[in-house]
């Protein structure tokens, strides 16, 4: 069995990744593929309030499931887009040890922080302050195979340049470089600390 591409969209929140991910679903017409987002995953969980420490812990373990559940359905033939932010190392350290590198064409949303701001104003469905907290953090790991800017094209544009890239899928994707620079040996021991 052949495992399935994985279209992985990186970038803060409001930054437009769910909208590409939903134009992708749309505009790809060789296979089928799943929209996996982190947010349906987070939506899943009971809504009763949970203090610091047990949010945290259900937090990392949600993550951590929803990066198994893209391998899973990677893993048996699916095509996958992910909706995701990478805030914290550890999130894509744990993805550069479960997803196989070679099947991820991974993808930097990127849009300015005025923007991001007057997009989160506007949503009125997040923490004020969440996409500048994590603007100076998804990226930081600086290699992406695509990158696009949610505020000089239209989601539907982003989604076609990446259904135009997806033929020239690059033979050393960023995802393997990445693995390479962090997990070297695949001695994740320790790395999730």
């Amino acid at each position: 069995m052949t495992a399935g591409r994985i279209i992985f969209l990186n970038g803060t929140s409001s930054s437009g990744k769910s909208s590409i991910a939903r134009e992708l679903l749309n505009v790809l017409d060789d296979g089928v593929f799943f929209h996996l987002s982190v947010d349906s995953f987070n939506a899943m969980r009971t809504k009763r309030a949970l203090g610091p420490e047990e949010l945290d812990a259900a937090l990392r373990r949600t993550r951590m499931g929803f990066h198994r559940s893209i391998a899973a359905m990677a893993d048996v033939g699916n095509d996958v887009i992910v909706d995701h932010v990478l805030s914290e190392p550890w999130r894509l350290f744990d993805c550069l040890s479960v997803l196989c590198p070679e099947d991820v064409l991974f993808v930097g949303v990127h849009c300015p922080l005025e923007e991001l701001r007057l997009r989160e104003r506007a949503r009125g469905d997040r923490p004020p302050g969440l996409a500048e907290h994590q603007y100076d953090l998804v990226h930081r790991h600086g290699d992406y195979d695509l990158e696009c800017d949610t505020s000089t094209a239209s989601s539907r544009e982003c989604a076609e340049r990446i259904k135009s890239f997806l033929p020239h899928f690059p033979d050393r994707t960023a995802f393997a470089r990445l693995r390479d620079r962090y997990l070297p040996e695949r001695g994740e021991a320790g790395i999730f600390a």
